[in-house]
């Protein structure tokens, strides 16, 4: 079920009316409102586009391409073995990790298609992660699809999308001491390295970059 989230003077408004079933009118009424607003979010954010990619939030009918995507060396060496190994681990990772987060939040995991025969090559997100109070933005592709300047590309488009209609004031992203290729792109992203961290239940330590506004990437 999505979740609402009330500002102050919604709860005031709310508070103020004297009768019960006022108030519950209230509530009604601004959950109306929010849901309205989520679905016109989400009607923004159904495709993003580049000029070479298009950017579509993942859905279950990508798990052939996680399972792929997941298990490819890079992946494995950088990121980490999420331990795919089917088409129903995909399907469960999706249904467990990305769809919440989107119905939750109307963001999450994009799938990277070509814009010119829609082959999919990769994928892109900003996520909300156990242990980092700022979402962090990520991005991974098939290997013959690394170094080809897709990631910088589809980053910078969500990242965009991410301060001009998602209202996010900060962005970070986190990545091994050993995937520079990674680190050179976070940065020219924009993005400042801040320090070294671990996550919840990992020894590696990481390192941390944070943006809080993407005026200065807008203008180049």
């Amino acid at each position: 079920m999505m979740s609402y989230t009330l500002d102050k003077e919604y709860i005031r408004w709310i508070l103020e009316a004297k009768k019960p079933e006022t108030r519950e009118n209230r509530k009604v009424k601004i959950i109306e409102i929010i849901l309205a607003r989520k679905k016109n979010l989400m009607e923004k954010i159904k495709r993003l586009e580049t000029e070479r990619l298009l950017l579509e939030p993942m859905t279950i009918n990508e798990a052939p391409f996680i399972l792929e995507l997941y298990n490819s060396p890079n992946f494995i060496k950088f990121i980490g073995d999420r331990n795919i190994k089917s088409i129903d681990d995909a399907e469960n990772y999706i249904i467990n990790k990305f769809l919440p987060q989107f119905e939750r939040l109307g963001y999450g995991n994009f799938l990277i298609k070509l814009k010119a025969d829609e082959k999919k090559i990769g994928s892109v997100g900003i996520f909300e992660r156990e242990g980092l109070e700022v979402h962090d933005i990520g991005f991974s592709f098939l290997p013959e699809f690394e170094g080809k300047g897709y990631g910088f590309e589809s980053a910078k488009k969500l990242m965009e999308t991410a301060f001009s209609e998602l209202g996010l004031k900060k962005i970070s992203a986190i990545t091994s001491k050993e995937n520079v290729a990674s680190q050179k792109l976070i940065e020219k992203l924009g993005l400042n390295y801040l320090k070294t961290i671990k996550l919840p239940d990992d020894d590696d330590e990481l390192l941390y970059y944070e943006i809080e506004n993407i005026a200065n990437l807008l203008q180049k």
